[in-house]
């Protein structure tokens, strides 16, 4: 592989794996009402957020990390308002002071942010428009969580995507398109390890901690503990359960940090503590276990960048395909059996849909990876399921544009029929 390539690899590695705190929707939320406050450089008297539908859904029973409890948009805004740091991104809210709980608190009952359904804009939409006595900002993310695509203040565009903020230099993710499966085991075999052990091990530091957390203490339907409880401490419930457990602590608001993947945390801890288990038990060295870090990671961004950001198709899914891409990698698997891993995860649990994020994807996170170690198991005893079963091609790429087309066209009338179902848009009985 030539450098240019590898240094693609190890961009998007770079521009991927960040940390978090929280559920990555509503902490862009208050990264944008944060930063909009920034711009608007006065006391804001009233603030209007207009988000896509995939935001709303995403935001709707998640519980706002650092905010004592509070849940939905108004209460991510007002909390990244009043007490966030724009600079600190995806951690806008990591020292937010009990004063700026109690204030938003205050503030959302008093109606000072009004929500609004943006239509007709990309997935991934965010406007915060915040007005004060004497002027008015707004911030507009739009396809990544911290993709700043406009900066107006009274009325004059300051920023339009396409420019350069002068005072900020966004992390280079690198180009998606030139990833494919040979070129990640590729890149995973002979990659200088110096160059991304720094973000690999944060990621296991980080992830491991919010899943001993969620094993330790009780967090959402306490997903993870349930599974060790019920099935045992095998390596398989142990990967499953370390991985939801993870989630369960995130989706009801733990604020300790994760490192995400495809902008999402749960896939962040989805590619990431099934690795250290199996790596654990299979006694591999620690430059193995990295580089099969390295594969989960990619082969989730690879298939996730296919369907978007945001999508009814639960990224769960991409993720676990990571996770069992991985394993089947650190069991002395090879580009064949790992395609096969791939396609076998896809054919059993492709059509997992999204809705909303929330405790239950702790569940979701579990049922995805039973999957994918399924398919692993599959894949090592050559087992796989054939060309023309469904979505199924003969080439492992072409089964994952199948599953990327309909994740990003054909599930979109579900995501609609998904948030009308949610905000009570629809009348259900009366459709049946």
């Amino acid at each position: 592989m030539d450098k240019a390539l590898m240094d693609n690899y190890t961009e998007i590695l770079r521009g991927e794996l960040i940390p978090a705190m929280g559920c990555t929707e509503p902490i862009a939320i208050a990264f944008a009402a944060a930063a909009a406050g920034k711009l608007l450089g006065e006391e804001a008297e009233h603030m209007v957020i207009s988000c896509s539908g995939n935001m709303i859904k995403n935001v709707k029973a998640v519980t706002v990390p650092n905010s004592g409890g509070q849940k939905g948009i108004p209460a991510a805004a007002i909390l990244g308002l009043v007490g966030g740091d724009p600079d600190k991104k995806l951690e806008v809210i990591t020292e937010v002071t009990e004063e700026a709980r109690e204030r938003t608190r205050k503030l959302a009952k008093e109606g000072f942010c009004e929500v609004k359904f943006a239509e007709n804009v990309p997935n991934l939409y965010i406007s915060a428009i915040v007005r004060g006595k004497e002027h008015s900002a707004e911030i507009r993310i739009e396809n990544s969580h911290t993709n700043i695509s406009l900066m107006e203040r009274d009325g004059e565009v300051l920023f339009q995507e396409g420019e350069q903020p002068k005072d900020d230099t966004p992390i280079p993710i690198g180009d998606k398109s030139l990833m494919d499966l040979q070129g990640i085991l590729e890149y995973a075999d002979s990659v200088d390890l110096s160059e991304v052990r720094e973000l690999l091990q944060r990621q296991i530091d980080m992830n491991y901690a919010i899943s001993q957390e969620g094993l330790d203490n009780v967090w959402g339907a306490c997903v993870g503990k349930t599974i060790l409880e019920a099935f045992g401490h095998d390596v398989k419930s142990c990967a499953c359960a370390r991985a939801a457990a993870g989630s369960d602590a995130r989706m009801s608001g733990c604020p300790l940090p994760v490192v995400i993947n495809s902008g999402s945390g749960n896939q962040g801890i989805t590619v990431s503590m099934p690795i250290v288990e199996y790596a654990k038990v299979l006694e591999v060295l620690e430059q193995k276990r990295f580089r099969a870090l390295i594969i989960s990671n990619l082969v989730s961004i690879y298939i996730k960048h296919f369907i978007g950001a945001l999508s009814a198709f639960c990224g769960a899914v991409s993720a676990s395909c990571g996770a069992g891409a991985g394993i089947t990698y650190l069991s002395g698997g090879d580009y064949p059996r790992i395609s096969k891993t791939i396609t076998n995860t896809l054919a059993n649990v492709g059509g997992i849909v999204c809705d909303g994020a929330k405790p239950s994807c702790a569940a979701k996170v579990a049922s995805s990876l039973h999957a994918a170690i399924l398919a692993h198991h599959m894949s090592m005893n050559d087992k796989s399921f054939a060309a023309g079963e469904g979505i199924v091609e003969d080439d492992v790429e072409e089964t994952i544009r199948n599953m990327g087309y309909i994740g990003k066209v054909g599930m979109r009338p579900t995501d609609r029929e998904i948030l009308n179902v949610m905000t009570d848009q629809v009348d259900v009985k009366s459709c049946l």
